[in-house]
């Protein structure tokens, strides 16, 4: 177990989720069971994408993808998150320079061996003051520790870079059913319910034909999820739409929404060609 100083302490806790571990872990039970049976059974994903505003009102569609992975609680041992900065600005992508990641559930190890396969890389740096306060790739953690249990973790805070430097991470990392990819975004911001709803469409729409949004007003983490499609294609991955909500069908008024989408990506099914007529 790694010293105080070589752990990122919880910024969030108490705001966005609860601070207490029981009641922490009793709202995430909740939300996992009112999500159950919104969706079949898709197979294992090798990538979610997942909201990360306060649980109260994006908690209910990230726990439509995260429920699911309690059948791979034994097999998934390695999940890499990828969350876009909002309080520093810097170039590239940054891990946090910690051995761990605490949250009221508990100590989260980081992975050092993939750490150190990422320096090499021109776009990679290390920047804990990045990760300090960052609540996007934290509010993910207590859903990743209630379903999947024991894991390390690769925590990378996306600044200002491209897709394709995002799919080169993800390439690094790819590994198979032991690692997960989780890109952590929400979608457009503070627009009229109606038109929240409109544009937030039109983005699901483009994700799930694999087409790159064309900026972040349809979502924080366009540049994480744009690498995402990238990787996507290459690895024949198929996007599957789970929820799709925003604030004000969950906890907030109407006038000025956030979009939430929670979408699933799996391998594409063999194409197996059919038997000759006879």
């Amino acid at each position: 177990m790694g010293t105080t100083l070589d752990v990122r302490a919880a910024a969030v806790a108490g705001t966005f989720y609860p601070r207490e571990s029981g009641e922490l872990s009793r709202t995430i039970q909740a939300l996992f069971a009112d999500a159950a049976g919104a969706s079949p059974w898709l197979g294992p994903p090798k990538a979610l994408i997942v909201p990360h505003a306060g649980y109260i009102y994006s908690g209910p569609i990230a726990a439509s993808a995260y429920g699911p992975l309690g059948r791979l609680r034994d097999i998934i041992q390695r999940v890499v998150v990828l969350g876009p900065a909002h309080h520093v600005a810097f170039p590239g992508l940054a891990l946090p320079g910690t051995s761990a990641f605490d949250t009221p559930l508990g100590r989260i190890p980081v992975d050092g061996e993939a750490a150190d396969l990422l320096r090499p890389l021109a776009r990679v740096t290390t920047n804990p003051a990045a990760h300090a306060r960052e609540h996007s790739i934290e509010v993910q953690l207590p859903f990743l520790q209630q379903t999947l249990g024991a894991f390390h973790l690769v925590p990378l805070a996306v600044g200002q870079a491209s897709a394709a430097a995002v799919a080169e991470v993800l390439e690094v990392l790819w590994g198979g059913l032991e690692t997960l990819i989780v890109i952590s975004s929400d979608l457009s911001h503070y627009l009229p319910y109606d038109q929240a709803l409109a544009l937030d469409r039109r983005t699901c729409g483009s994700i799930s034909d694999l087409d790159p949004l064309a900026s972040h007003e349809q979502a924080c983490g366009a540049t994480a999820v744009n690498g995402l499609l990238l990787a996507a294609r290459r690895h024949r991955l198929k996007p599957h739409l789970v929820d799709l909500r925003n604030s004000g069908d969950t906890a907030g008024d109407r006038d000025h929404v956030v979009g939430y989408a929670a979408f699933a990506f799996t391998p594409e099914a063999p194409h197996v060609p059919s038997a000759p007529a006879p």
